[in-house]
């Protein structure tokens, strides 16, 4: 069996803070699927978003998939997210109350084949701890060498 790359959004956990982490499902086309298994994805800028009592994907983009005629997907387009109610409850209060944003950080297929999308709660870093976080970063990668 192939196995699937896992598509990451390397720059949310310098530019934010998690806070909680959540998993979800996602709504997707065939031709969205065969692209995510060949890893052509990008969640640079992809956040999740209420659209009524639903909970959307923002601006993660899936490339058309090339073997696909007329059916291709837009790449830009929403995708609703498939959470639990309970959970979506939690979010909707953590998001109004302390002002955080719901930040994706990878996209990966569970062992039944099921495509997932980690999104976290999130508080944005001032440029000074973002300072700090790489010069933490780069302490740790000089006492790793000395080991």
């Amino acid at each position: 069996m192939k196995v699937c790359p896992e598509i990451l959004n390397r720059k949310a956990r310098f530019e934010y803070e998690i806070v909680q982490a959540f998993e979800a499902g996602m709504v997707l086309t065939g031709s969205e699927i065969k692209s995510l298994r060949e890893g052509k994805a990008n969640l640079g800028d992809a956040y999740a978003l209420f659209d009524r009592d639903r909970l959307v994907l923002r601006n993660a983009h899936i490339s058309p998939y090339t073997q696909a005629s007329y059916l291709n997907h837009e790449p830009l387009r929403d995708r609703y997210l498939l959470l639990n109610k309970a959970e979506i409850r939690k979010i909707r209060h953590r998001i109004t109350e302390k002002g955080l944003t719901l930040v994706a950080l990878r996209i990966y297929f569970t062992d039944r084949g099921l495509a997932k999308v980690e999104l976290a709660l999130a508080r944005g870093r001032k440029s000074h701890d973002k300072r700090q976080a790489l010069k933490e970063k780069d302490l740790d990668r000089d006492q790793q060498r000395e080991d």
